[in-house]
């Protein structure tokens, strides 16, 4: 059984990653759940599965039911032998420590927290290499990327990207500033996250998988093509230098690549997830990106280009503007406006350290909070 650790186990990430390990329980054994504030949620978790570590950010312990559990920070919680596998499901900056952490220890790390990528993509990569450890990507098109290049040579031509469009692919462009956030909120295919669910209705969510894709695979951003594809089941194309391409297709599910991630190098089978039909789905369709239409793309594709503390800046404006629109503070409008006038001011530094990430981090944050209008 791998001993496995679910950082964010009462967000999206987390509760679809449990889901597979009930899906295979002679296969897991939970030893470490790592949680933020929803801790009522995080105490069905514990009476669950019974981990020996748990950790949570906010909440009163007591809620926790008294089954021998050790509160555990989870960059000590990674690095534990009992560990096989972490999980990383938290969102935005956290995490990115107990990822260093986990990939240092030489534990298998799942990652679905793309902004560990974003920020600290050198570091986060370097440390990987050094240290001999394969990051598995679990968001479903990094996923998708993987899984078309695996058994393949490194000569890539491109690789296309698949995007929904979001809930505002049709809206007229007069109309997008100032949707609502049931609106903002209604993916069209995915369920997810309240923050990655505005980030794909802003393709921010996009940018940064181009990042992530740049990184995780050494290929360059301008050979990575985003294109709109609304029915979500291509997630993920590579073409070849012989004009091969390759497509990895499946149901707009998480718990495929959370699954695959854990299970690697092996596929399991798992009734539990919906199957493939391609009589049921008809028509498979692409459109071209409208970047009019998504501002937060451009910034982000622009973050990538230059590199160094730039992308830490986008990640950390885009979490705080997302966080204020989610809070009613700001316009939908408003989310790409706070992102570029962050990055304006940014005085960035081309090849930074671990420490220069977490203080550019924490000076965007405390920048882009101060541009809410009243």
């Amino acid at each position: 059984m791998k001993g496995l650790v679910v950082l964010g186990s009462t967000g999206s990430i987390g509760r679809q990653t449990l889901d597979i390990v009930r899906a295979f329980p002679d296969r897991f054994k939970v030893v470490g759940l790592a949680a933020g504030t929803n801790i009522e949620l995080l105490a069905k978790q514990v009476e669950e599965f019974h981990p020996k570590m748990v950790y949570f950010a906010h909440g009163a312990r007591e809620v926790l039911p008294p089954n021998g559990w050790k509160f555990t920070p989870m960059e000590e919680m990674v690095v534990q032998p009992v560990v096989n596998s972490v999980m990383v499901g938290t969102v935005g900056r956290e995490g990115l420590l107990a990822t260093l952490a986990a990939i240092n220890a030489r534990k298998s790390v799942a990652l679905a927290n793309k902004e560990v990528i974003i920020m600290a993509g050198n570091i986060v990569m370097s440390a990987a290499q050094r240290n001999g450890v394969e990051i598995l990507p679990v968001d479903s098109e990094p996923s998708a990327m993987w899984q078309c290049m695996r058994g393949e040579d490194k000569d890539i031509s491109r690789i296309f990207l698949t995007a929904s469009g979001g809930p505002f692919r049709t809206r007229p462009l007069s109309e997008i500033d100032h949707v609502t956030q049931e609106e903002a909120l209604n993916h069209p295919t995915w369920r997810m996250g309240r923050k990655i669910t505005i980030d794909s209705a802003t393709l921010m969510n996009k940018g940064f998988e181009v990042i992530e894709a740049n990184w995780l695979f050494g290929v360059s951003i301008d050979r990575i093509e985003v294109v709109v594809h609304p029915q979500s089941i291509i997630h993920s194309m590579v073409e070849f230098a012989d004009g091969s391409v390759k497509a990895q297709l499946g149901p707009p599910d998480m718990r495929y690549p959370i699954q695959l991630a854990l299970s690697y190098p092996a596929r399991w089978p798992n009734p539990t997830l919906p199957q493939f039909n391609p009589i049921e789905i008809g028509k498979l369709t692409f459109e071209p990106l409208d970047l009019r239409r998504y501002p937060c793309f451009k910034l982000a594709l622009d973050a990538g280009r230059k590199g160094g503390t730039y992308p830490a800046v986008l990640a950390a404006a885009d979490d705080v503007a997302v966080g204020l629109f989610l809070a009613h503070q700001v316009s939908f409008g408003e989310i790409p406006k706070i992102v570029e006038a962050t990055l304006a001011a940014h005085k960035p530094i081309k090849y930074p350290s671990l420490e220069d990430i977490l203080e550019v981090d924490a000076w965007a944050r405390e920048y882009a909070g101060r541009q809410v209008v009243d």
